[in-house]
């Protein structure tokens, strides 16, 4: 179906412009994720240094009028005044999946007053993906995806934006994002995977393809890739020159990911925030509490598994309760879990501390990955074990790959470290 474009509204803000007008420059930013980035997540995230969200992928066909009020309901509910609202979650990027420019743009339209800008998932690996012909598996449509980006970008008021995958080649990237550029997006997210490194072929991303792409283009550069602590994130930010940096998964197990440590840390290693886990469970519950917009109950359950997840190996019995709980009313049993969790938390700190051990006598490594793995009561990245320890890549800390780092571990098919989107 043919799309009618016009370009009868005021002008808007574009590229650099828009990035630092609009979106107040932001360089840490919690990336688009199914079930995981909602509002009541974003408004925890924004409390500890993100300063820009996205929403999780919303499905364009499944959005679009007749049949869209109870998927609009839960995909994006505008009706209580808090998603979108300049008060709770601003700036904000409205992720849409899509292979259709008419029910792209149907939908779009419905949610621009509500937003800062439109992306479009062009990234999403998994097979749900493959099957609904959408995210990565566009990579070789080049004229769709121009036409996906091109109806937005004369139609809204609001920007345009693109969050993508790398190819093999450097070259065949840049032209990429230099198409995506063309077509009238303003800012480019550059995930530094191939689409193929998912799952168990996770793997690490690709930082020269990033910088790469950010020497390319004009606008804007976001990076998405191998970020678990806290100093990742100005590494990044050096080595590839970008504008900002996304994180998914590592944000998920540390919400405080993008907070610097706080006045006299106990840790004179860790550049970063890692409050305890039961704590930030315990205000993530709050905010779903308080909030009148619902929370679905899988959101909560997979952000308490993450949140808490280097404890619950330990104390079995809450992990087994938390999975047990059912039912749409049920934010005062994971309170009761996340009270529990603290006690116990608590009570092994004084254990192991009361011998006068500071934090950084506390961190080990770990042995195949060579990172660091902090006590069980703080919050912390999750990695991957690799498939072949006797060729792990071994760091002295953080995941930052070279150019042959990246080349072995898909050439051995590791999956070292994961930052990688759920399941964008």
């Amino acid at each position: 179906m043919a799309v009618q474009t016009t370009s009868d509204h005021p002008r808007k803000l574009a590229g650099y412009d828009f990035y630092h007008q609009i979106l107040g420059s932001p360089k840490f930013i919690v990336a688009p994720m199914v079930d995981q980035s909602e509002l009541a997540w974003r408004i925890l995230s924004r409390r500890y240094g993100a300063q820009l969200c996205y929403t999780p992928m919303i499905n364009a066909k499944m959005f679009s009028p007749p049949s869209a009020h109870a998927y609009r309901a839960q995909a994006f509910n505008t009706s209580c005044l808090e998603e979108g609202s300049s008060t709770h979650d601003r700036p904000l990027i409205v992720q849409f999946c899509a292979n259709n420019p008419s029910q792209l743009l149907t939908s779009a339209l419905a949610v621009q007053d509500h937003c800062d800008a439109i992306d479009i998932n062009l990234g999403c690996p998994q097979d749900i993906a493959r099957k609904g012909h959408y995210g990565s598996f566009l990579m070789d449509e080049w004229k769709l995806i121009h036409d996906l980006i091109n109806v937005l970008h004369e139609n809204l008021s609001v920007p345009v934006t693109a969050k993508f995958r790398i190819f093999p080649s450097v070259e065949k990237t840049v032209a990429y994002a230099k198409m995506l550029e063309s077509a009238g997006a303003q800012i480019l997210t550059c995930h530094g995977r191939l689409r193929t490194q998912r799952g168990q072929n996770t793997g690490l991303a690709d930082w020269s393809h990033i910088k790469a792409v950010k020497e390319a283009v004009r606008v804007p550069v976001f990076a998405n890739g191998n970020i678990l602590f806290h100093e990742d994130v100005e590494k990044c930010l050096r080595e590839t020159g970008v504008d900002g940096v996304m994180s998914a998964e590592g944000q998920l197990y540390n919400p405080a990911l993008f907070a610097p440590a706080p006045s006299g840390s106990p840790s004179s290693t860790l550049t970063g925030a890692h409050p305890p886990h039961a704590d930030l469970a315990l205000e993530y519950l709050a905010i779903v509490k308080n909030l009148k917009t619902p929370t679905s109950t899988s959101a909560v359950k997979g952000h308490l598994f993450k949140i808490m997840h280097p404890a619950l190996g330990r104390e079995t019995d809450l992990r087994e309760r938390l999975g047990r709980i059912r039912g749409s009313n049920v934010v005062e049993e994971y309170i009761e879990i996340a009270k529990e969790m603290k006690q116990r938390m608590e009570r092994d700190a004084a254990e192991v501390m009361k011998g006068g051990q500071i934090i950084d006598d506390l961190i080990t490594i770990e042995p195949t990955t060579g990172l660091r793995v902090l006590p069980h009561w703080l919050s912390q990245p999750y990695f991957r074990p690799l498939k072949s320890p006797t060729e792990a890549l071994k760091r002295a800390s953080s995941p930052i790959p070279s150019h042959e780092d990246v080349k072995r571990a898909r050439l051995s098919g590791q999956s070292a470290v994961d930052d990688t989107d759920i399941p964008l």
